[in-house]
């Protein structure tokens, strides 16, 4: 079913296409003939690029974790209130952008800060691709503006992380595939009687890709013993894949120490200009009202497609950071 409703997206988003450029081949066809319809015709360009922009984001999301769900954790900074509020923006803004990206947004832990502000929250976005989409939010924010909490209106930087991990699913499935099993039989050895001696009932399975080998020799019956191997084998199996999982949890949690409040990756300048700018991808967009309201949408297209190929975007304004 799952492949089934990616192949049928598939075909929607080729039809779909299919009938934003044969407009749009009318649309030039009725201005070739005199026809006032170059309003329509910007506004049907600009549709058509910017739905290109989305399907090229989706296809950039190859990381083995990239279709999760995700679970997200945000810290203020060291700064009391100013980084309390800063860290209950960023909430906002990921709620925000869930709600306009079609996703489920779960609060699961919030500690609130003192007098405002959160000084920790933890929260699922569930739906296909939040993990990715969200990748590149890892890191640190900064935010430079006149604090609403300063007597004296002087200007204030903020500092608050976020961190994003993959829901792993608590399900694991254990297949086994006929020519991953290497399957011997041979005679069994000690106390079992003349006829467990005299056959050969004994079963030593071995799983090839993982190296995992079990036997049973215990019943008087091959059958008997092959069953009982194979639950022996799928028992492995599933710690063998547990392990795995363990691994990349513990893999997962190492990247997160390398955060710290001196790299950070996205600047939020509120005053005496208004620019946000990403330091990875170069990217800046003036619009700061758009992108605290959740259109993070440039700023995932230009991060997939950094981490894709290292080539950055061109800023949007051309400001040097505050320190």
């Amino acid at each position: 079913m799952q492949d089934r409703k990616r192949l049928e997206e598939q075909i929607g988003q080729d039809e779909k296409i299919s009938t934003l450029t044969s407009d749009l081949e009318t649309m030039f066809e009725l201005a070739r003939e005199g026809e006032d319809v170059g309003a329509d015709l910007a506004r049907e360009i600009k549709g058509l690029a910017g739905y290109l922009e989305k399907l090229e984001t989706r296809m950039l999301l190859s990381g083995e974790n990239d279709a999760r769900s995700a679970i997200v954790t945000i810290h203020p900074g060291a700064g009391g209130t100013e980084s309390q509020d800063w860290a209950e923006m960023l909430l906002r803004m990921y709620l925000r952008w869930a709600e306009r990206n079609g996703y489920e947004a779960v609060i699961t832990d919030r500690l609130e800060g003192e007098g405002a502000g959160i000084k920790s929250v933890t929260f699922e976005i569930n739906g296909e691709n939040a993990y990715g989409m969200l990748q590149s939010e890892v890191g640190v924010h900064r935010l430079v503006r006149i604090s609403p909490f300063d007597a004296n209106a002087r200007r204030h930087t903020s500092f608050a992380s976020a961190f994003v991990y993959p829901q792993i699913d608590d399900e694991i499935k254990i297949d086994i595939r006929a020519e991953d099993l290497r399957v011997d039989t041979f005679r069994a050895s000690g106390a079992g009687g003349q006829h467990v001696n005299r056959t050969d009932s004994a079963i030593r399975m071995t799983h090839l890709p993982t190296n995992i080998v079990v036997q049973c020799q215990s019943e008087r019956s091959q059958h008997k013993n092959r069953a009982t191997a194979m639950k022996q084998l799928r028992a492995k199996l599933y710690e063998h894949e547990l392990a795995k999982k363990r691994a990349e949890e513990r893999k997962v949690e190492d990247s997160k120490l390398e955060i710290n409040f001196g790299s950070q990756i996205r600047s939020y300048v509120l005053a005496p200009y208004r620019l946000i700018k990403d330091h990875r991808t170069k990217l800046g967009v003036g619009d700061v009202d758009r992108v605290i309201d959740g259109d993070l949408s440039e700023f995932t297209h230009a991060y997939l497609v950094w981490r894709k190929t290292g080539k950055t975007a061109a800023a949007g304004a051309d400001k040097e950071d505050i320190d």
